[in-house]
């Protein structure tokens, strides 16, 4: 599903696809990552990161689009110190046409910061490393300790079950 979009555009799309409002880097990562999976984008290549899936070239698109307007971010302090970015659609954006693509963005980044990163993990784990669900989910586990303690890693299964009932172009892996 090539897109006619230059990287930045379809970088910028995905913002107006979740709602014109997408907060933080990591949750605009991990959402890219489970459109490609479920077969809405194929214009970024992703790798296991320390934080999951990441896609350099996403994250390069996403500052040439926000430098050219194409979306609004802003760098905010959180409270423990960090800085976290909000994206927010402007006159530019490209919209997104698909409905479905749209409701799973939608869907996708409603997720919490910590189990859409589980989520995401344990799927591209699945995706890249052929590893069967509950090995995934282990995995997962094992490089993430700390997100996965204190039930979020059931929370992130319930969360990504709710993804696998949306209509998608292609399947997500059945993890959960």
């Amino acid at each position: 599903m090539t897109s006619q979009l230059e990287p930045h555009q379809v970088a910028a799309r995905l913002v107006d696809g979740a709602g014109g409002h997408l907060i933080g880097r990591t949750r605009l990562q991990k959402v890219a990552c489970l459109a490609m999976l479920a077969g809405f984008l194929d214009d970024f290549a992703f790798e296991y990161r320390h934080y999951g899936p990441y896609s350099e070239g996403l994250a390069g698109s996403m500052e040439i689009a926000a430098a050219l307007g194409f979306v609004r971010e802003q760098e905010v302090k959180a409270a423990w110190g960090g800085w976290y970015s909000i994206y927010d659609k402007t006159d530019q954006t490209p919209l997104d046409t698909d409905a479905q693509r749209a409701r799973f963005l939608v869907e996708a980044a409603k997720i919490s910061p910590v189990q859409l990163e589980l989520a995401a993990t344990a799927a591209f784990l699945h995706a890249t490393e052929g590893l069967d669900a509950e090995a995934a989910w282990a995995e997962t586990e094992m490089r993430k300790p700390d997100k996965a303690a204190e039930g979020r890693l059931q929370a992130a299964k319930d969360a990504y079950r709710k993804l696998l009932v949306l209509p998608t172009q292609r399947s997500l892996p059945a993890i959960a």
